[in-house]
């Protein structure tokens, strides 16, 4: 067997943790693999096969499974076993709609606040995006993507909204990672700059408007995609008549 044959290849061995328990392990290596897509919604999982590539028996992999259904990333099937689950895109669009409204009215306060030491970690995170897009790289862009938003949220310190978005980000990451293609990292990272640059001048009314404006476009994006790829979503299906209402 090639190693690219081997089953879960992604996953490493858990029995040995570095820190944490066995179980926390393989709940975090499981919610990894999912929200990095390396597990694809509507896959089915091998718990033996699991089992045997983390090196661990089936309680700790029953008991992250579990973890992961409340999450919403995992759904059980009695008597038939477990798959990853399919993204529920009502649910995705309706917290991208609290986002604009929350987030472009919070970069309006955090224009008048002028943070110390905002600018320069937004631009330091923007040349880092800028080197992930020229490598096409879009783990890393992800990483950075939502490393911007938490410069903002830190900044912001408004911590219900952060809890908010928090609750949200497992499924709110597959979402956006289904439709990061090299197009829509350059597009992105254009969004997040022209953000920067609202907030930066110190214009409240340019940041707010280019927060909406970038929230609109994933959106839109993601409701295009979803239309071409149905199977991907719970509710893919239903959806797939709903008019535009983004970009």
């Amino acid at each position: 067997m090639t190693s690219a044959e081997i089953p879960y290849k992604f996953l490493v061995n858990a029995a040995t943790p570095q820190r944490g328990s066995v179980t926390q392990s393989v709940i975090d290596q499981l919610r990894h693999a999912i929200v990095t897509l390396e597990l694809k919604p509507g896959e089915v999982l091998d718990k033996g096969a699991i089992c045997a590539r983390l090196g661990v028996s089936r309680f700790p992999v029953s008991e992250a499974l579990a973890r992961l259904q409340s999450e919403g990333l995992v759904e059980i099937l009695p008597q038939r076993g477990s798959l990853v689950s399919r993204v529920k895109l009502g649910d995705v669009v309706e917290y991208m709609l609290i986002r604009k409204a929350l987030e472009s009215e919070a970069v309006r306060a955090l224009v008048a606040r002028k943070p110390a030491g905002l600018s320069e970690r937004l631009e330091a995170n923007l040349a880092e995006q800028s080197k992930a897009v020229r490598k096409s790289d879009r783990e890393t862009f992800h990483k950075y993507d939502v490393e911007f938003h938490d410069i903002l949220f830190t900044a912001m310190r408004f911590d219900r909204i952060r809890t908010m978005i928090e609750q949200a980000r497992a499924n709110l990451d597959r979402a956006r990672l289904l439709i990061l293609s090299p197009r829509r990292l350059t597009v992105t990272h254009a969004e997040h700059k022209a953000i920067a640059d609202g907030i930066i001048s110190g214009d409240a009314d340019r940041a707010a408007a280019a927060m909406r404006n970038h929230i609109d476009k994933v959106t839109g994006e993601l409701l295009v995609f979803a239309r071409q790829r149905p199977d991907l979503f719970a509710d893919g299906e239903q959806l797939a008549d709903t008019p535009l209402l983004f970009g």
